[in-house]
């Protein structure tokens, strides 16, 4: 309240201004390929999730153009009304397919199925133990879910433990990206699965941002530490590196059941437009089929890694193509993403509340169809930039 004047919005915008957070759309002008133009200028992307190139194959958009045609633009109506069309079903056989699960349901967006998910999972007299730099969709799940939540230390094992052995509720569930969105390091996977199975708690992982990226299929780090069957919920997204929209859950056919009948997101929303389903699925084959794609993705990563780390720059150790370079003042920050985009590189700077105060960040995500060129030009830019803001 601001005495008489309690909808004051132009003040609520200014506050933002004030404390040096305020945030505007950049315009891309076409698709999102390794070049774009932004604000009217030439420049190297990277800071976009399509990690491997599949929003602008082909393929892929000629499955969506054929998915199109023949169902329409829309699905009309939610899933339990009239709006599951065959199309939905199909995807959803192939993502459990791929991911070696039994069902798998999906969802209009990575946000929808964590709320949906953790709330028809939880509630009053259950626990949550949440990793702290959790997705902010996995936070408000956890909020909203009504249960007991938990914050553990990032990665923190002894931490889990003694929440665990601490918790005497009806249910426990350990909520946990696998690549985590603005660090771009892992989860100890592995050591959460073995707690959770002493403590008879369950696991649920987001895959967000190793969909695509990890195992020898490419659908994320459960496949690649070997850990199917012993995950409650995978949840991943289908508009990062498959390229499309949308989300998925993968789990038992008792999971998938439960879902339908009480995941809010899900049953109160249209179902995904075909367009979208059709490019998901197309997306999936040629991830299962090209294995090159993420190789050149890893590829892309080690190399501008190496360029920035080789100049003196502290980086963390490369675990995804996400890179993190934390340079904690706001302000300095915004200058170094205007500069590199005066520069012909677009990279875009991250503050609070996306992540702790203190830390923000340039957040650098690479791409399977960045040229080797590109990567060097943007890495000298990056390492000549952040010399001139010593």
């Amino acid at each position: 309240m601001r005495g008489s004047e309690p909808w004051d919005l132009d003040g609520d915008v200014a506050a933002i201004r004030n404390r040096g957070r305020y945030r505007r759309m950049r315009r891309i002008e076409g698709a999102e390929e390794p070049e774009v133009t932004v604000d009217g200028r030439r420049a190297i992307l990277l800071c976009s999730n399509n990690y491997l190139g599949l929003a602008t194959d082909r393929e892929v958009i000629e499955a969506a153009r054929d998915a199109a045609a023949r169902y329409g633009a829309g699905s009309g109506s939610s899933r339990l009304i009239s709006g599951t069309l065959a199309l939905h079903g199909a995807l959803e056989e192939r993502i459990a397919q791929w991911k070696g699960a039994e069902r798998a349901l999906v969802f209009a967006s990575g946000y929808h199925a964590n709320l949906g998910v953790i709330q028809a999972l939880v509630g009053r007299g259950d626990v949550v133990l949440s990793d702290e730099l959790n997705h902010a969709s996995l936070i408000d799940g956890c909020r909203l879910s009504r249960a007991e939540v938990r914050v553990y230390p990032h990665k923190d094992l002894d931490r889990l433990a003694s929440e665990l052995v601490g918790a005497r509720s009806r249910r426990v569930l350990i909520v946990t990206d696998s690549i985590f969105s603005m660090d771009g390091d892992r989860a100890p996977l592995a050591e959460i699965c073995a707690l959770a199975e002493r403590h008879g708690a369950a696991v649920m992982v987001d895959e967000a941002h190793a969909t695509g990226l990890l195992g020898e299929r490419g659908s994320g780090l459960v496949e690649e530490l070997g850990l199917r069957g012993r995950v409650l919920v995978e949840m991943g997204t289908l508009s990062k590196a498959l390229g499309s929209f949308g989300a998925y859950v993968a789990g038992s056919r008792s999971l998938i059941e439960l879902l339908v009948n009480r995941a809010r997101t899900f049953i109160f929303t249209t179902g995904l437009p075909p367009a979208a389903v059709g490019a998901a699925r197309a997306a999936i084959d040629i991830v299962e089929r090209e294995p090159r794609r993420r190789e050149a993705a890893w590829r892309n990563a080690r190399a501008i890694h190496a360029a920035i780390a080789g100049a003196g720059i502290e980086m963390p150790a490369l675990e995804s193509p996400i890179l993190p370079i934390v340079l904690g003042e706001e302000d300095r920050t915004m200058k170094a993403c205007e500069r590199l985009l005066e520069r012909g590189v677009f990279v875009q700077g991250i503050r609070p509340p996306t992540v702790p105060p203190g830390t923000s960040r340039l957040r650098v995500t690479v791409m399977a169809n960045h040229t080797d060129e590109q990567i060097a030009r943007a890495g000298r830019a990056i390492v000549d930039t952040l010399a001139e803001l010593r």
